[in-house]
């Protein structure tokens, strides 16, 4: 009777150690995979990162280029106005002389 109370034991114990083992490995695995995500979900959020700073600094490349423009139409018309007067005081003074 002994040693099959000691058989059953054994026996028991294995398939304690075997289950434990088992559920170990479960565990393990769950943690890799975990694990895994996490690093997944940091790379995407670098690479929104990447391209929020990116799409930042091509909207301020833009406006720059826009105020670049801008100043650059001013300075043209400015430059037209000025002309447009000098003419128009050449045309004067053409007259007068004309004139005189």
């Amino acid at each position: 009777m002994k040693k099959t109370t000691y058989a059953i034991a054994a026996i028991a114990a294995v398939l304690t150690i075997g289950c434990d083992q088992q559920k170990n490995e479960i565990d393990d695995a769950t943690e890799n995979t975990k694990e895994a995500i996490e690093t997944r979900k940091d790379a995407v959020e670098a690479r929104a990162d990447y391209a929020t700073e990116k799409a930042e600094a091509n909207a301020e490349i833009t406006k720059a280029r826009i105020e670049a423009d801008k100043e650059s139409a001013r300075a043209q018309l400015e430059a037209d106005k000025k002309k447009a007067e000098a003419e128009a005081d050449a045309a004067k003074a053409r007259v007068d002389a004309e004139n005189q």
